[in-house]
């Protein structure tokens, strides 16, 4: 006896991706084309894939991760003490 298989369902159970839609303006659009000359890559979904990867590592970096958490301490501290006028 075999398994009916439809169209559209995933059988394989282990393999489960995410799917991302998004919408981009022309200057994002400008953005991943010149990424993609950069990156000599032809596919726009490796190409945000990758810049997301390199964004995710320049900003984990720990000379970055310290900029970025002396800008939330003083974003917070201003907060704290009424401070309004940087927004």
């Amino acid at each position: 006896m075999t398994i009916e298989k439809k169209p559209f369902v995933r059988y394989d159970e282990k393999t489960k991706n995410d799917v991302i839609s998004l919408k981009i303006n022309k200057e994002e659009r400008e953005i991943i084309n010149n990424a993609k000359k950069i990156l000599e890559q032809t596919k726009d979904g490796t190409t945000i894939k990758t810049l997301a990867l390199i964004g995710y590592k320049s900003i984990t970096t720990p000379k970055i991760e310290y900029l970025i958490n002396q800008i939330f301490r003083n974003k917070r501290n201003n907060e704290r003490l009424g401070i309004n006028d940087f927004n």
